[in-house]
């Protein structure tokens, strides 16, 4: 039979259905591949006088890194480093203190100490007298890299802001701390709460570094954090701070500074940039990739807040939820009123879901779309990461991340086709929502700070579809103002853990993108009704399609984001073997590295992360660390164990023993620290760095009288010269990260 008018009529209705429908979700993905937009520093411009300036700030940098080499904690680099900094402050005209110690502090959150010689810089500003402000960055590198960003750029603010305060009438001390040993365990920061001056302090301004771009979140806070909350909230122009991310860190096994200062209870604001993750912690954190706007953006808030706090330190207690909007606002208000809202929500969406009919079938069709989204989102990765080694999305992750948005307009989509085909808007919306505030009171359990993005778009939406009962248009009106407020704030918080989040997991980018496109989607029913389920599977399929195919064919490193490629040569003294490891990630070694010999994928006997493992020839008179045992005391079921290290040409040496060890405190006299038996339930780990430490005592304080079998590993950032063929063939964009290429030599004592 002939097509008729109505068919062809009909044909050209979903043709145009399937057009208008591959422009708005092509529109969708193009807002949200632009909503790092929405934390976009602006350009450094002339500074003011009396205000910061980023170019003069990065001028002195320059002068305090000098050659940019690595300045790890107690090394002739950092000795260097040290000087520059008091000649900074001495051309300003300010007197420094060098507060010299050998102390040891606790490993947070994993079963550890960690022992220093740490020499704390610390200068004085404003009236002798009067309880001081302390503003603290930390002046050692990690032995992999410069430390421009981490925390250089902390080092650069100090000077900056101490050459605008020094000549200002301050009503309270201000104290500048440039402390050292941070990158062991936080160890200059305890030798600074051993040091009478920390006596005089009451509020503190931590600055930190994770990136080398970005804006710079001020990601925690003293508890009760109302006090620190109403201070930032007076003082930045630029905020960015949420408190889903100040509970998150909490949670995480990072730590800074913060963590050895809160127990003096400080009022306290902690910054720091988390832009290009892949440069932290290696030869890629130097002055060239530290971005000028981001140093602005630092000194601009940490010269408001000092000023702010120059009035005094409030003590308004209470803790308070908060968010900015796209970094122009911060938005803050009481955690019980946030907890009362959100369960009037979750109840409101509810009554409505159910009321408006087939409450299942919407809220399986939410529920679906998180859950699909995540399972499609795993298996695009999976199968481009069976194709492609390690973390194929490290130099252009936005490809991956897009493709997980486009997973979740395909899945909302279809689904609203099939099992919503029957379904309208106005029964779906608030099933949308009602999901929402639900995975709001999830967040609630764990991280009480995240309800502050469960809380306002939702309030939007539940107007609207109030107001529909007087006004009919208000429902739709509601529910857009919702989506683009939620486009402002989860639009600008994607944005930031895309940065976080580069090394993984992808997968949790398209349940956390679902709750910000299934709103949208819903209000293209129409289109998708009109369009038929295959209109919208093309549609849908084809931008899901095409943005994955791009993740798997865009490079996997480049020189900006390069592969984490550690080359270690590791001696074990007791069997004379030795051997080559590479930490990359498990992708496949250039084919030159087959000229040492046969590789393998396993583990070393001191450390759990995996490597790659070959045989290597031994290096002469390799001799590991060594203990002598001074004195033993036993105390009832409890013994003191006194040693004395012998380096024997390491630069950083580790005592590891088994999980049952039993181990309750370490350290030096006087800084002899406890260890949380609570914490990470692997081995205890005691370790010391830099030159001081050959020749130190180190007491060890043990819950069993037993005889206990230890590790003793020894590094130096050094390869031997058998290491020249895989030093030549490492990929050409690779470096290390995190660790640095080195030489380890390691034997087993029982003490």
């Amino acid at each position: 039979m002939a097509p008729t008018q109505a068919d062809a009529k009909t044909g050209g209705a979903v043709r145009r259905s399937i057009l208008l429908l591959a422009a708005i979700f092509a529109a969708v993905l193009g807002a949200m591949w632009a909503k790092s937009l929405l934390i976009e520093l602006p350009r450094v411009a002339q500074a003011s006088p009396g205000e910061f300036d980023a170019n003069r700030a990065a001028a002195r940098l320059a002068f305090v890194l000098g050659d940019e080499r690595p300045h790890p904690t107690d090394t002739d680099a950092n000795d260097g480093v040290r000087g520059r900094i008091i000649a900074q402050l001495a051309s300003l005209g300010v007197q420094p203190m060098v507060r010299d110690q050998l102390a040891c502090n606790q490993l947070y959150k994993s079963r550890g100490v960690s022992c220093a010689r740490v020499r704390n810089v610390v200068a004085r500003l404003g009236p002798a007298t009067g309880k001081a402000m302390l503003l603290s960055a930390h002046y050692d590198s990690t032995p992999s890299g410069p430390g421009a960003g981490d925390a250089g750029i902390g080092v650069a603010t100090l000077l900056e802001v101490a050459a605008i305060l020094k000549d200002r009438p301050l009503r309270r001390p201000v104290m500048l701390l440039f402390n050292e040993g941070e990158e062991l365990g936080l160890i200059g920061a305890r030798a600074f709460l051993a040091d009478p001056l920390s006596r005089n302090v009451d509020s503190l301004v931590n600055l930190e570094a994770r990136g080398v771009r970005g804006p710079v979140n001020m990601f925690e806070t003293s508890r009760p954090n109302g006090a620190a909350i109403g201070v930032f909230s007076r003082a930045a122009r630029r905020p960015f701070a949420n408190s889903l991310s100040t509970d998150v860190y909490r949670l995480m096994p990072n730590y800074t500074d913060v963590n050895t200062f809160e127990e003096r209870r400080w009022l306290t604001l902690n910054l720091a940039p988390i832009g290009n993750e892949t440069r932290y912690h290696s030869p890629g954190d130097n002055l060239a990739a530290l971005d000028r706007a981001t140093l602005q953006h630092m000194g601009d808030q940490t010269l408001a807040i000092a000023r702010e706090l120059d009035g005094g330190t409030p003590s308004a207690g209470g803790d308070r939820i908060f968010m900015d909007l796209a970094g122009r606002l911060l938005v803050n208000l009481p955690l019980p009123i946030g907890v009362v809202l959100l369960i009037a929500l979750l109840a409101g969406f509810a009554i409505l879901t159910i009321r408006r009919g087939a409450p299942w079938r919407s809220v399986a069709i939410a529920v679906g779309t998180l859950v699909g989204s995540a399972l499609l989102c795993w298996l695009a990765v999976a199968l481009i990461g069976a194709m492609r080694h390690g973390m194929f999305w490290r130099a252009h992750p936005v490809w991956t991340t897009m493709g997980a948005y486009a997973s979740v307009l395909l899945v909302a989509s279809v689904l609203l086709a099939t099992v919503g085909k029957r379904l309208t808007g106005r029964q779906l919306r608030p099933a949308a929502w009602f999901l929402f505030s639900a995975v709001g009171g999830v967040i609630l359990l764990f991280a009480p700070g995240g309800i502050i993005f469960f809380l306002f778009s939702p309030l939007l939406a539940m107007a609207g579809m109030v107001a529909a009962h007087w006004w009919k248009p208000a429902e739709l009106t509601g529910s857009v103002a919702a989506i683009l407020l939620l486009y402002l704030t989860w639009g600008a918080m994607l944005g930031l853990l895309e940065e976080l989040l580069n090394s993984g997991p992808m997968l949790v980018f398209a349940p956390l993108g679902a709750l910000l496109l299934l709103p949208v989607v819903i209000e293209a029913k129409p289109l998708i009704d009109a369009a038929r389920l295959r209109g919208t599977a093309i549609v849908g399929g084809s931008l899901a399609l095409l943005l994955w195919a791009a993740a798997a064919a865009a490079p996997a490193y480049s020189a900006e984001r390069q592969q984490r490629f550690v080359i270690e040569h590791v001696t074990d003294v007791r069997s004379g073997k030795a051997a080559w490891s590479v930490l990359n990630g498990k992708v496949p070694l250039p084919d030159s590295y087959g000229i040492v010999g046969e590789w393998r994928w396993g583990s070393l006997p001191y450390t759990k992360p995996q490597r790659w493992l070959a045989d290597a020839p031994p290096t002469a008179n390799a001799k590991a660390p060594a203990a002598e045992k001074l004195a033993v005391a036993n105390n009832g079921s409890e013994r003191t164990i006194t040693l004395r290290l012998r380096t024997n040409g390491a630069e950083r040496m580790s005592l590891i023993a088994a999980a049952d060890a039993r181990i309750r405190a370490a350290g030096v006299p006087g800084f002899v620290r406890p260890i949380d038996p609570a914490a990470d339930a692997g081995t205890y780990g005691i370790s010391c760095s830099g030159r001081s430490c050959d020749g130190l005592e180190l007491v060890i304080v043990q819950g069993k009288t037993q005889p206990t079998a230890f590790t003793l590993v020894g590094a130096r950032s050094a390869l031997p010269s058998s290491a020249r063929p895989l030093i030549a063939g490492r990929p050409k964009h690779a470096r290390p990260q995190y660790t640095p290429d080195q030489t380890v030599v390691f034997d087993r004592i029982r003490l």
